[in-house]
């Protein structure tokens, strides 16, 4: 499966367009990785536990789109995009989104 964000793969052709596929993931908070978060808040820094988890989001919800694009036969994904959104206080939905289509390379 080619992913990508831009509108176009080199080499290859639109075939078809199989429609917007997405995935997404709603994650909380969690108390353990607040307080560390919180104490190296003070220090300055890169957070590395709220790092780790939005890693682990992104991939999950990229993990989802590619399988519905593949349910759909899709050969790659173009123009993949990621928003976020809070849900509620203490929870983040991430989602990524993207076009599912067949490619062929042309003669």
């Amino acid at each position: 499966m080619i992913l990508t964000t831009t509108e176009a793969v080199a080499g290859h052709r639109v075939a078809r367009t199989l429609g917007m596929v997405r995935g997404s993931s709603v994650r909380v908070r969690h108390i353990g990785r607040d307080v560390i978060a919180s104490l190296r808040n003070l220090a300055g820094g890169e957070v590395y536990e709220y790092t780790k988890l939005l890693a682990e989001v992104r991939e999950q919800a990229v993990d989802r789109m590619v399988a519905e694009a593949e349910a759909l036969g899709a050969h790659a994904i173009l123009a993949i995009r990621f928003q976020s959104a809070e849900v509620s206080k203490g929870a983040a939905e991430l989602m990524c989104y993207g076009t599912a289509v067949e490619l062929e390379r042309p003669d």
